[in-house]
């Protein structure tokens, strides 16, 4: 899948992943997609939990050997 903005958060583990989305989507425009890729495995929970708390699009995530790639897209 193809984003607008991509943050790395490998080797950092929760709550970090998530307080780095939270910083990447507020500089976004809406509609625009950001990937998160992570090897904290937690991330497959509180990425969709996250959105669902937030307001913004859970697009999926995939597993590319130990690294997790997230997606979300920004509607809020």
């Amino acid at each position: 899948m193809k984003a607008h903005e991509s943050i790395d958060c490998l080797g950092l583990f929760c709550p970090m992943p998530i307080i780095k989305t939270t910083e990447a989507i507020k500089k976004m425009a809406k509609s625009q997609t950001l990937e998160i890729i992570a090897d904290d495995e937690g991330i497959v929970e509180d990425l969709p939990n996250w959105c669902k708390m937030t307001g913004q699009e859970f697009l999926g995530i995939e597993k590319e050997g130990d690294e997790y790639r997230g997606y979300i897209k920004k509607i809020k």
